[in-house]
């Protein structure tokens, strides 16, 4: 895709990614990405604002092939999705300054060999003039990395947010114009990437929503032409009241767990309490993710497995402590052989999180008559826990 003009002298350029599924061998992108990057000229100086991913180098190249002279590369953020082709460019123009954080020097250094007389350290509110357009720098930590920041172009109300704001979805249009569509990848964007640090985030909010934004224009997805759509999100995001909702992520060896699911998913229902459910045998990590954003209560399902939890759900338990999503409380239901410690194992797997545990609900063997009202009993005491919260 040849580069395209967001306002006067401000292209966009980059690469969509159309075929990628698969994020850091973890994240799964059901609907593709984009590597995002943006050329700045002034009356005096050019800048170009981030690089691709290395494997979209030849498309960054193309489109740089007219631009006589670049001045300065701003990197936001050291990940090789942003910052991978940064030794190429600068091999095309010798003469190119990086400009980045305090801490993205001496980790460009490591994670690119890049020359450090070539890397200049810019502070945060420190401005650039580049001749009738002004770049002011926003140090953003932990949006997801320490060293990450992001550029305000004064004179067109532009915040170029790198991975905040941004969505994995690989599209032909560069502003959006699907809203729902985008919302929710970047939900999932969220999820996966930004939810360990919503407290952190809400900091870095109040700092670039204190400018005058017409365009958020992201490392990863579409150009927010609305930059209160992705703003206001994210406010509801990171807010520290969950809603009335249940995530149930289990497996089912022989249809016993299942069947206990079954039974608490409906008697939550009953009860006002929205629900999602996923098996992990197949599940999507990523939609599992999403449904962490909003829950105010997480069930695992667990079969006993040499006396343990499954490891299909192990691996749900720590995903969710790694994410550290504003769940309120958890419990575990399952059945087991001949003995069981899956709930000492689950609660040792999710130190991060700050839950209430709720009495679990364990049969041995196929679940009878005790073991459904046991978990009508957990379904009633989930609902009067979220309704004491006023969730809604």
């Amino acid at each position: 895709m040849k580069p395209r003009p967001l306002r006067d002298n401000v292209l966009a350029m980059g690469a969509v990614d159309w075929d990628r599924r698969l994020f850091d061998s973890l994240i799964p992108l059901p609907d593709g990405t984009s590597y995002n990057a943006y050329l700045v000229r002034g009356r005096d100086k050019t800048v170009l604002i981030d690089t691709v991913e290395p494997t979209m180098l030849h498309v960054l190249m193309e489109q740089l092939e007219p631009v006589a002279a670049i001045d300065y590369i701003v990197s936001h953020h050291v990940e090789q999705d942003h910052s991978g082709s940064l030794p190429q460019v600068m091999q095309k123009y010798p003469k190119a300054i990086v400009l980045c954080s305090e801490k993205a020097k001496p980790m460009l250094i490591d994670h690119l060999g890049l020359d450090a007389e070539r890397i200049r350290i810019v502070k945060d509110g420190e401005t650039l003039d580049l001749g009738g357009k002004t770049l002011e720098f926003i140090y953003t930590p932990w949006v997801h990395w320490p060293e990450t920041m992001s550029s305000y172009l004064r004179e067109d109300r532009i915040l170029f947010s790198c991975d905040f704001f941004g969505s994995h979805v690989a599209t032909s249009e560069i502003y959006v114009r699907d809203e729902a569509l985008v919302l929710e990848a970047a939900k999932r964007y969220y999820a996966e990437i930004m939810m360990p640090f919503r407290a952190t985030i809400k900091g870095n909010i109040a700092k670039v929503e204190a400018k005058p934004i017409d365009l958020i224009a992201p490392s990863h997805g579409p150009v927010y032409g609305r930059p209160a759509l992705i703003i206001d999100a994210y406010k509801e995001w990171i807010s520290d009241l969950p809603r009335n909702e249940a995530v149930i992520p289990y497996v089912t060896m022989h249809g016993s767990t299942a069947k206990m699911v079954e039974r608490l998913v409906g008697a939550l229902v009953e009860r006002g309490v929205r629900v999602q459910q996923f098996n992990r045998a197949g599940a999507d990590i990523g939609k599992l993710a999403m449904s962490l954003v909003d829950a105010a209560t997480v069930v695992i399902g667990t079969p006993a497995v040499h006396v343990g939890a499954h490891p299909q759900v192990a691996y749900a338990a720590m995903l969710a402590n790694a994410l550290r999503p504003k769940l309120k409380f958890a419990s575990v239901v399952g059945s087991y052989g001949w003995a069981a410690k899956p709930v000492e194992q689950i609660a040792a797997l999710i130190p991060n999180l700050k839950v209430e545990l709720l009495p679990p609900v364990l049969a041995k063997g196929y679940p009878r008559a005790e073991e459904f009202k046991a978990l009508d009993g957990l379904a009633e005491t989930i609902a009067a826990k979220h309704r004491a919260l006023n969730l809604t």
